[in-house]
Parts: C-alpha cells; structure tokens; sequence
C-alpha cells in the first residue's frame, strides 16, 4: 500500500473539509435572540447575531417580514452574516427580525428577534392644570415615551426626594400614573413623572402638571377602585407577580385574600400601603382567584383575578432529522413542542410556507409527501408558536434519482 506523503495527506484532508461543506443545506449555529437598545449610551450600533454552517455562507435578513438592502440603507451593513444597525432610531428600527441563510441545497429562516428601545425623552408639550376639589380622588396621568425596562416615580415641586407612596398615594408600575385618594390643600403644585432606565440607570422627566385644590365642600363615598390586576394572569414557574390595587375616596383600608378560602401562601410579600401584593417564585400551588377588598366609613368594594399555572416556554420533544430518499419514495416528518398555551404549527420548505396541496399534505406537527420527486429537495422547517413565542427545527430533503 502506498504512503501518502505529508503534502498530498493535507491535500486529501482539505478536499475532504471542502466537500464535507458542500454537501449539505444550511444549518443555524446560532440565531439572532431579543436585544434592547438603551438610548442614552454613547454606542450607535446595535449587532444582532446569525451564524450558520453550510457553504457559500451569505446570510440575508428581514424586518418586520421585509427585506432588508444592505447595498442602499446605509444604517444596514453585513458583518460576517452578522448584521450591524448604524445610528439606529426607534422608528425606523425598531421591530422583528430574522436571520435568512441560503445555499444551493435550499433556505433556512431563524428564529423571530425584537430589537427595542429602552428609553427615549418625553414630549415637551406644557401640560394643563388639574383643578380638584379638596377631599375629592385625582389621577395624574404620567404618559411615558415608548420604554423597556423601567421604573416610574414623581416629583412634587421641584424637591430633590421622590414623592413617598402611602395610604393616600399610589403609584401604578403598570402605567406610570399617581392615584391620590383624597386630595388635601398641601397637595396643591407641580408633579412631574421621572421615568428611570433599569439598564442604564438613566432619568427622563416629563414636563410638570399643576395641580390646584379648589376648598368648596366635597361629600365623602364608598371606596372606587381604580387601578386592579387583570381578570386573568398566566403566570410562569418561578416567576414572580405583583398585583395592584388601589381605591379612591376617603382613604381607604387594602387587604388581600383568596377566594377559595383558603390563607395566602407565608412567602407572599404584601404592603398595605401601596397596594401591591407580591408572590416570588410562582408554584403551581399558587394559582387560584385572589381578591382585594378596599374599605373606607362610607363601604366596601373588591375586585378579584384569576392567576392560572399556564405559561411554559416552548422546548422541543421530537425534532426532524435529514432524509435521503429515492424518487417515488413516500416521506414523513413529524415534529412535537411542549409548551403552555399548547402550541400550534406550521411547515416551510426552502422559508416559504407549506399548504396541505396535491401530494402534499400538512397535518399539525406533521408532514407527508407521497411519491417525492426531484423538485421536493430543500431544507424544511417546522415552526411550533404560541401566544409566548416560537421555536424552529429544520432538516434537509435529498432526492437522489
């Protein structure tokens, strides 16, 4: 037996990587994942990631489900397939993006990623003055800029220390807007809502809102409840919730409890004060309907919610793997997600979806393609999604005569 000699050895082995390259259809190694741009750093890039293996390596990408053109937007430019955002701006960037990797055996398609920004400043528009009566209940709207990732609080005239939440003041983290349940002479001045980046640790002020504090004489009432946790909630395992409620009126009483019955869980973290009740590390043994009760001398009022065990991030059970069949062949993939919401499919071959169509047919996590011919060879994805998500599985079809 001939020895090859060392040049002739790395001649092989180059061949061998060479061909080994070209012999399949493109295979993410990684996909682009969810960034969040945070506006008040000195950095005017954002760089989302895509790497696929498979030769010619060429990526293309979409945003919002439209083609991007690197060669005419100059904000777009290709970095190793890797795509670069220049100067970007929450308008015109902001969005869904996918990854798109393409060679001669077919087209993969990535997983959906949201670029989003984390702060920007608010209008500057003066804001109107907000006339109330004492004794009477005001909400104060702080209307924040588009955000990501933020903490809300107020400023009242001016002073260095943020407004201080207590039984008669409420500051909702769902909306940014401060409740006073009933409205005293002193509260009469400018609020101003401050909007603070968790990232960057960054604050944003709105423009100021005068508050006046009219003295004719208001009648008390029974609690309103103004700000109140949805109907229903899924929550996920290990998660943490916070429910608000807060009422309005004569400063009112807030306590909390289940609905079956039965006591709230020793590790729930509840203030009275402002209204939030608070569960860490969400267990199955958690859900249930809670309910918040506000009284006051004038009555009672409640509202209840439902927290459903339900949320699961999708991971998949049963993938694809490659086939290579011969023509006439019948052909059938099957591919399963758990998750809660259940998930639903869809099919693609070559990034275009599948129809259930003459030899075709599309079942849910299934496909089959009877009598496979020449022209059915490409990379096909399953995509399971739901309310939460999505997840991708590709393999390639190789029809050989």
């Amino acid at each position: 037996m001939k020895m090859l000699l060392p040049w002739e050895l790395l001649i092989l082995l180059s061949l061998k990587e060479c061909l080994a390259n070209t012999r399949h259809g493109p295979v993410f190694t990684q996909e682009p994942s969810d960034s969040i741009f945070p506006m008040s750093t000195g950095d005017k890039q954002v760089f989302i990631n895509c790497k696929a293996k498979g030769n010619p390596p060429p990526h293309y990408w979409k945003v919002d489900g439209k083609d991007i053109n690197t060669d005419s937007d100059l904000n777009y430019s290709l970095v190793e397939g890797n795509l670069l955002i220049n100067n970007p701006h929450v308008i015109n960037h902001g969005g869904v993006y996918q990854c798109i990797a393409t060679n001669t055996f077919g087209i993969v398609i990535s997983r959906e990623a949201k670029v989003q920004f984390a702060l920007q400043n608010f209008s500057r528009k003066s804001r109107n003055t907000v006339s109330v009566r004492e004794g009477q209940a005001v909400v104060l709207l702080c209307g924040p800029p588009p955000h990501y990732g933020i903490k809300y609080s107020w400023v009242f005239n001016g002073q260095r220390s943020f407004l201080q939440q207590d039984a008669r003041r409420f500051i909702s983290q769902k909306t940014g807007n401060l409740y006073i349940a009933k409205v005293e002479a002193s509260d009469a001045g400018n609020y101003t809502c401050a909007v603070r980046n968790m990232m960057t640790n960054s604050t944003v002020f709105s423009s100021p809102t005068p508050v006046v504090v009219r003295r004719d004489v208001m009648g008390e009432y029974e609690p309103k409840i103004e700000v109140q946790f949805p109907d229903t909630l899924h929550v996920s395992k290990g998660s943490s919730v916070k429910l608000e409620c807060f009422a309005l009126g004569p400063v009112p009483s807030i306590s909390w409890r289940r609905a079956d019955g039965n006591p709230l869980p020793g590790k729930i973290k509840i203030n009275h004060s402002s209204g939030v009740l608070e569960i860490p590390y969400f267990r199955p043994e958690d859900a249930g309907v809670y309910e918040c009760v506000a009284e006051n001398s004038r009555g009672r009022n409640a509202a209840r919610g439902q927290l459903i065990f339900q949320v699961e991030h999708l991971q998949w059970v049963q993938t694809l793997k490659d086939a290579h069949m011969a023509i006439d062949a019948n052909l059938q993939w099957e591919c399963k997600a758990i998750g809660k919401p259940r998930p639903t499919y869809r099919w693609l071959k070559n990034g275009q979806p599948l129809i259930t169509e003459g030899r075709m047919h599309v079942e849910a996590g299934r496909l089959t393609i009877s009598k496979i011919s020449l022209l059915d060879s490409g990379m096909y994805q399953c995509v399971a999604e739901n309310e939460h998500g999505s997840v991708y599985a590709s393999a390639e079809l190789k029809v050989v005569g």
